[in-house]
């Protein structure tokens, strides 16, 4: 019974002591300028008296060093104060404090009540101490602006009225030596010239820009080629040699630097051959608008040039008349179709339209009276050759946003191909009309951009297209239906890149079976496929063919080839 009654007055004095130091602790808080160090230490002291009555003499001493601390605290940098917690300072004061400072397992001995009265005293002390380092610090950064220096601002120094000023440039000023200022300069008006301006409507006399008009050497060449025309021989349908054969005269055909001449000033886009079994007349349209003749005949071979101007824009296609090989037809991107009479030296104008620009065009009659026309719009047009005026008889509009070729099929004309950006259309003439019209056939077998589609130049059995994904396709349009397959496919470098003229795959109309293109390949040469795909020839010029020959063009009856770059040359191949 006495232990007992021991043990309860001794807890009944213990929560006596720890409301008497709960309010010494609070008097503390209140007096004192806490900071994080003294947040820790009121923890600790804390702790302290509710283990035991023995350490209230260390609870004062502690007191008395929290008012030491925060003295000393108080004269240092918000940023250098460090918030320590009570294991944190418990390991920096060593172990001299081990005895006298008593460490968490002490708790044990504490009723709930008290470990709840310790908790609401920790909680209130963190609260107070934060409090005060916000005002401390709003105080220190007062401080700080305060002891700053005014920003001083320089001062311009003044300019003196006597001193002599930077010398200037009388001229760049205008002035005359004497003082005097100079008039005004007059307004020069600088009138833009157009590099293309169009050529006036109407005919156009042939007059060489290369050579005199009065030379007796050029009147002798019109004399001559019209008189050629005349007396030509019709060409004759035959059967097709073998390819033995076919290799054998393609072997013959070589080049001379008397066969190498330049024709035009800038690049070559479009060629003709007269078909003409005497002498030889290489036709030749520039991006220019430049149209050149070579008569290979001539020697010096530079006095057999003329160069003529009748377009103002690239000459895109060129053909002469089957009708009458006199005339040699040239159309332009400027909206012109001209016809170069040599019998009348003049290039008569077949059709304008200023509005739209010409891509190709053919013959849709044998006897070249009527002309189909493609734009770039994706629009055609039907040009009556013998309808006065300069107009065309009838304006149709298609499916494809852009036309680069029409092709008249050589037996069936009703039938025309065109070559579009990525599609190819066969059309029936006699449908066409002025709306919209839809193909007969269409062929969407090529990923990239088309350069061409041409008919097979006797049968037409076959079309050969040429595009950019670097294959030329070979389709069998023996029977024009639904439908016209894919007979070949041939790998073949189409990459010309921004300078040279684009490749244009065409048929021999001697041998109708093989294709002759121009390629990229070192040595440069000019290539010749049959339709099965099959490599047969290649022309090899040596120092002769030094350049690509983007557009080629094959004689009808003789075993000559002529090509084209890009700097106006022109490279004749023959036996």
């Amino acid at each position: 019974m006495s232990g007992s009654r021991a043990e309860a007055e001794q807890k009944g004095g213990s929560r006596q002591r720890l409301q008497v130091n709960e309010y010494k602790e609070n008097q503390n808080i209140a007096d004192t300028s806490l900071r994080p160090v003294q947040t820790t230490v009121l923890g600790v002291t804390a702790k302290m008296e509710a283990t035991s009555s023995k350490e209230e003499s260390t609870l004062q001493k502690s007191s008395l060093d929290v008012h030491a601390e925060s003295n000393k605290w108080q004269y240092k940098s918000p940023s250098d104060t460090v918030v320590l917690s009570p294991d944190t300072e418990s390991s920096q004061e060593g172990d001299s404090d081990e005895d006298t400072t008593p460490g968490l397992d002490d708790f044990s001995e504490l009723s709930p009540y008290e470990r709840k009265r310790l908790k609401n005293i920790s909680e209130n002390a963190n609260f107070f101490a934060s409090l005060q380092l916000s005002e401390s610090a709003a105080r220190f950064r007062e401080m700080i602006k305060k002891r700053q220096p005014p920003e001083s601002k320089r001062k311009k120094p003044k300019k003196k009225e006597n001193e002599t000023g930077c010398r200037r440039s009388m001229r760049l000023l205008k002035v005359d030596p004497s003082g005097v200022p100079l008039p005004a300069a007059p307004i020069q008006t600088v009138l833009e010239v157009d590099e293309n301006p169009l050529i006036p409507p109407g005919p156009l006399e042939m007059t060489p820009e290369n050579q005199d008009d009065d030379n007796a050497l050029f009147k002798g060449f019109l004399q001559t080629w019209a008189e050629m025309s005349k007396t030509r021989s019709k060409n004759t349908e035959k059967e097709l040699s073998s390819i033995k054969s076919y290799k054998v005269h393609l072997n013959g055909m070589v080049i001379s630097e008397d066969t190498v001449c330049k024709v035009t000033r800038g690049s070559i886009s479009s060629m003709a051959i007269h078909p003409s079994e005497m002498r030889t007349l290489v036709a030749a349209g520039a991006k220019s608008g430049q149209v050149g003749l070579w008569d290979l005949t001539h020697q010096p071979k530079e006095d057999g040039v003329y160069l003529f101007q009748p377009h103002s824009q690239p000459v895109s296609c060129l053909y002469f008349s089957p009708a009458n090989p006199a005339h040699l037809l040239s159309l332009s991107y400027d909206g012109t179709l001209r016809c170069g009479d040599f019998s009348r030296a003049v290039f008569e104008e077949v059709y304008r339209d200023e509005t739209r620009s010409f891509s190709s065009f053919d013959f849709l009659t044998e006897d070249a009276s009527t002309l189909i026309v493609g734009h770039w719009d994706g629009s055609m047009s039907l040009v009556d050759r013998r309808t006065p005026g300069t107009s065309c008889e009838k304006l149709i509009k298609t499916s494809l946003s852009k036309i680069r070729t029409v092709h008249v099929h050589p037996v069936q004309r009703q039938y025309l191909i065109t070559a579009g950006l990525r599609d190819i259309h066969v059309y029936d003439a006699r449908c066409l009309n002025l709306s919209r019209n839809q193909p007969l056939i269409s062929l969407t077998e090529h990923t990239k951009s088309i350069a061409s589609a041409y008919f097979s130049p006797l049968t037409g059995n076959r079309v050969v297209t040429t595009c950019a994904d670097c294959k030329l396709r070979i389709f069998d349009s023996s029977c024009i239906s639904s439908k016209i397959p894919l007979l070949t496919t041939i790998r073949h470098n189409t990459i010309t890149g921004r300078w040279l003229t684009r490749f244009q795959a065409v048929w021999d109309p001697k041998q109708e079976d093989c294709i002759v293109v121009g390629s990229m390949a070192q040595p440069r040469r000019v290539e010749v496929f049959h339709e099965t795909g099959k490599w047969v020839h290649s022309f090899l010029g040596g120092e002769c063919l030094a350049s690509v020959c983007s557009i080629n063009a094959m004689h009808p009856t003789r075993y000559i080839l002529a090509g084209g770059n890009s700097s106006g040359r022109v490279h004749v191949f023959m036996n």
